[in-house]
């Protein structure tokens, strides 16, 4: 061990994380590791070791300097305690930012517990302690609607695991066989003998024994706390005003700290004259925070902010200054026309079927930028000095804000620690680690002092992480029955993963554009059988930051798809739910949702007057998802009233946060769809509050209906993929009200008199 390993296991002894690096140190055993980080005498810390295959496997890190507890190589570890007074603390390595998860997980591990619920309680895991236990909690990461998907497996592991030594422990003291106990809500019996004990009472006792390593789970049919509606763990200090979220920390002696960058993505800072604002009151000082910012320091918010808004500045906005939403309009249009080499699902040569069709059915669509714009906007605080370095944030990538920190701090990882916050809204946006580092900078500058960095809301939109602003051109023809004979979809524009992970780039370009659109994956296939198909990408960055904005790219795929499928329906003649079966015989499960929908909105049957429907139906996430929207269209006016929504993600682990999730999902994207989308204006996003950047009302909300239909055999994601249906079922609906294909998004810019 280092020694700054081992002078920051010393300074952070607290800490369960320099706990393991403390018992790294003195050689303890393994089982001494595990007391050690228990959080109460008497308590019982399980830590449980189970094989790892495939890609898990292959993220695991580098091997570690040995420390007593660490799993060998190829094994993980999680952590379960329980109290003599029965509480039962489930620890939680992904993010929570309103989605559930954290709930979800929970259940999960109660349900092999066999614990009272009631019971349960939660605590979220930091990233160092993960680290100094060779990531024992394995990938704290969320997004993607990974959070329960990617944890099931070994957090059910976990409940089993620890349910099997309590059983053991109170056999032994019993001296009766294992296989004539049984427990139920947190107390073991022996039937036999009519004893009983409970989980707390037997902890320590179970502490002592052996880890079983292969521990069978349950059928999801015998579910009791699992795939139930449970009640949120994390609702009662939202409702009651205890939850503190990142920007609402307070540290005593903090200061805080607003940045400001150049407007320009790309620009520069030249200089800033801080005598014009160093006078006013509050402010400490104005300081230099990298090569494109600037921060003020004051004792509060809307010191810093006035401060900041008087602050002289120059920059140098560079090359980009001129860029505007047309310039980069066309740039993406050239990328419709010609060949590229990046092709997502090719089937038969739709490009020769094209050329000699006698009749050419095309159409090009277009969605913009779009803003992440959480309720939240970005924060964290920093207490730096030359020895340690404490960050409280909130982050979805809690793992790669820790290496972000060190980096900035220049300290080595293990002086470091990211205490994860609960997330006022997120959307995809603190999957970036950016604003961790600027913090990082600033309070470098303020050895020893807590500072709050902040972003005002229009910093946080002018410097977001944007939805890409992509084009699509599709080209298709129709045989003697009205099938799609060939399709090909060229998509041009952005690539988030060139700009978030150049490096992931293939000779086939980036794979995440193709969502929902590739011929086999279990994440989102094409929902359609044609003959010949072509779906390819043609790549054109502008300079406007990318970055992954939730459900990334399945939104505009299943826009581009969807309508132009309801755009080949009306050419064939053929009603729009009738025309996709036609092509879905081998698409049973993307047929079932989209079955489900048409059958409860009533799709064979007449609207009421002046009501018209849209549907759509899309695979995103590893789940199976459609949706039927109701629509009315009055002197121009749109009300969205009714959408009834479908989803299949294999498994539901609560469903009311399902319901939830889909309700949720569709406020966003349908937010997004009518009245949001970010333009440019002399290189700069030209909306920087809610007062340009439209949101849904609840004016606005259709009432929402979910189906919730699990059909078993795998696990897909439940935050995401419906978002993707909301958009092109609400745009074929006003087709059928008015006529008119709406091609260019956002709809607030469209005439909608009918045609």
């Amino acid at each position: 061990m280092s020694a700054a390993t081992k002078s920051a296991a010393t300074k952070s002894a607290a800490d369960t994380g320099a706990a393991a690096m403390g018992a790294a140190a003195t050689g303890a055993t393994r089982r001494h590791f595990l007391k050690a980080t228990g959080l109460a005498a008497g308590g019982f810390a399980l830590e449980f070791t189970l094989p790892v295959t495939g890609a898990v496997a292959q993220a695991q890190p580098p091997a570690q300097a040995a420390s007593p507890g660490a799993a060998p190589a190829g094994e993980v570890t999680a952590w379960l305690l329980i109290h003599p007074d029965e509480s039962v603390v489930i620890r939680i390595a992904r993010a929570e930012m309103g989605q559930g998860t954290l709930t979800g997980l929970a259940q999960l591990v109660a349900e092999e517990l066999e614990c009272d619920w009631s019971n349960v309680r939660f605590e979220l895991v930091k990233p160092g302690a993960n680290r100094a236990r060779a990531r024992v909690w394995r990938d704290m990461g969320t997004g993607g609607s990974r959070g329960i998907r990617g944890s099931q497996d070994y957090v059910r592991k976990a409940g089993a695991a620890a349910r099997s030594m309590l059983v053991s422990a109170a056999a032994q003291q019993w001296a009766v066989p294992v296989t004539e106990c049984s427990v139920d809500s947190g107390t073991i019996r022996h039937a036999a003998s009519k004893r009983q004990t409970t989980f707390g009472a037997v902890a320590a006792a179970a502490n002592k024994l052996p880890i079983p390593e292969d521990v069978a789970l349950k059928d999801p049919s015998q579910w009791r706390i699992a795939g139930k509606p449970l009640k949120r763990l994390d609702t009662a200090d939202k409702l009651n005003g205890s939850l503190v979220y990142g920007m609402d920390l307070h540290l005593p002696g903090m200061i805080v700290a607003l940045p400001k960058a150049c407007p320009v993505h790309g620009g520069t800072l030249v200089s800033f004259d801080k005598q014009a604002v160093l006078k006013m009151p509050g402010v400490r000082d104005v300081i230099k925070v990298d090569e494109a910012t600037v921060a003020v320091l004051a004792d509060r918010f809307w010191q810093a902010k006035r401060a900041l808004d008087a602050l002289p500045i120059v920059w140098d906005k560079g090359p980009n200054a001129s860029v505007s939403s047309a310039s980069i309009a066309a740039l993406i249009s050239e990328g419709l026309q010609g060949d590229t080499p990046f092709v997502g699902n090719r089937q038969g040569d739709a490009k020769a079927q094209l050329q000699g069709a006698s009749r050419l059915i095309e159409a090009d669509y277009g969605t913009p930028f779009q803003n992440h714009a959480p309720m939240e906007p970005l924060s964290a605080t920093v207490q730096w000095t030359a020895q340690r370095c404490d960050v409280w944030a909130p982050t979805q990538l809690a793992e790669a804000a820790l290496a972000t920190v060190a980096d900035a701090a220049g300290l080595d990882i293990t002086a470091c620690e990211v205490h994860p916050m609960r997330i006022g809204g997120s959307f995809g946006r603190r999957l970036a680690t950016d604003y961790l580092a600027m913090a990082v900078r600033i309070a470098r500058q303020r050895p020893g002092v807590p500072v709050k960095m902040m972003w005002t809301r229009e910093e946080d939109m002018r410097q977001g992480r944007f939805h890409p602003v992509t084009q699509c051109r599709l080209r298709a023809t129709l045989d003697a029955q009205g099938r799609i004979g060939a399709l090909h979809m060229r998509i041009a524009g952005q690539s988030i993963t060139s700009f978030v992970n150049p490096k992931a780039i293939t000779a086939n370009g980036d794979a995440t554009v193709f969502q929902g659109l590739l011929a086999d994956s279990p994440e989102g296939h094409f929902g359609y059988e044609v003959p010949h198909l072509l779906i390819d990408h043609a790549m054109r960055n502008p300079h406007v930051r990318p970055g992954y904005w939730r459900g990334v790219n399945t939104n505009q795929n299943a826009i581009y798809s969807e309508c132009f499928i309801d755009e080949l329906a009306h050419a064939a003649g053929k009603d729009p739910f009738e025309f996709r079966k036609l092509h879905m015989a081998k698409r049973p499960k993307h047929l079932a949702v989209l079955q489900a929908v048409a059958d409860r909105a009533g799709w064979t049957k007449p609207a009421a007057k002046g009501v018209f429907r849209g549907i759509a139906q899309y695979m995103g996430f590893g789940s199976y998802t459609a949706a039927v929207a109701e629509v009315s269209v009055k002197d121009g006016q749109l009300r969205v009233l009714r959408i009834v929504a479908a989803t299949d993600p294999g498994h539901v682990v609560n469903p009311q946060q399902v319901e939830a999730q889909v309700a949720g999902s569709f406020v966003y994207g349908l937010g997004a769809a009518l009245f949001g989308g970010n333009t440019v204006k002399d290189g700069a996003i030209a909306e920087t509050n809610f007062d340009t950047y439209g949101v849904m009302r609840l004016y606005d909300m259709p009432a929402v209906e979910v189906i919730v239909m699990p059909s078993g055999g795998f696990w897909g994601g439940v935050g995401e993929p419906t978002i993707a249906v909301a958009a092109p079922a609400v745009l074929n609906a006003v087709f059928a009200a008015t006529g008119k294909r709406i091609r260019q998004l956002p709809l607030k810019d469209t005439d909608l008199s009918k045609a």
